[in-house]
């Protein structure tokens, strides 16, 4: 990949990571609730499915999904509905702010596991299967024939690393600085449900969709 190639491939994958989506909205919702610092776990598992996703572009599955309407239909449909539970899960939280308690010991007094965690990310960066149809058409723009792919696929896949730790961070961050700034009562419980029905909108437009 030229030095060219990588720079078009940065900007244009800042500016989708930038978007919300329900992996920022995770990230949010776990720092709100269990302090920023749990948004490295989140991050984790996110990154791990997309892992996952790369090597599968990499080896062609995305296109091959898209020849297989059927297995695409019930991957929507888990997807989908995975996040609408994930919505109304969010919108039953009867949970107080506790932005007075984002620091260190902010994570190790929740109730939420480390691996749960990390699974609910994981599951919500696999809950669109259109994402693995993005980026099947995504990445191949950006590869050259100077250099193999599976070196090129790894430097994508790094600088995704990159990008997407260092934007869900600094939103992770911005929102617990904001609340103590301001020290907003309530505000934890108005900003879950809030990303409840964002959670519950994607889902219902995931499964919605005709593609």
């Amino acid at each position: 990949m030229t030095f060219h190639l990588w720079t078009l491939f940065f900007l244009a994958y800042l500016v989708t990571t930038l978007s919300p989506g329900p992996n920022v909205l995770l990230v949010l919702k776990n720092s709100i609730q269990f302090g920023w610092k749990s948004a490295f776990i989140t991050i984790f598992g996110n990154l791990t499915c997309q892992f996952l996703i790369v090597c599968l572009v990499a080896l062609g599955v995305g296109a091959l999904l898209q020849t297989l309407p059927v297995w695409f239909l019930v991957m929507k449909i888990l997807g989908g509905s995975y996040l609408i539970y994930l919505g109304i899960k969010a919108l039953k939280s009867k949970k107080k702010s506790t932005f007075d308690a984002v620091d260190n010991t902010a994570v190790t007094n929740s109730t939420k596991t480390g691996l749960a965690l990390f699974g609910e990310a994981f599951l919500v960066s696999a809950s669109n299967p259109k994402t693995l149809i993005f980026l099947s058409a995504f990445l191949p723009q950006f590869l050259s024939l100077e250099s193999p792919a599976y070196q090129q696929f790894s430097v994508m896949f790094i600088t995704i690393c990159a990008i997407v730790t260092s934007v869900h961070i600094g939103y992770a961050f911005g929102i617990a600085r904001l609340g103590k700034r301001f020290s907003l009562k309530n505000m934890e419980a108005k900003i879950t449900k809030i990303t409840g029905g964002l959670f519950i909108t994607m889902g219902g437009g995931i499964l919605l969709s005709n593609r």
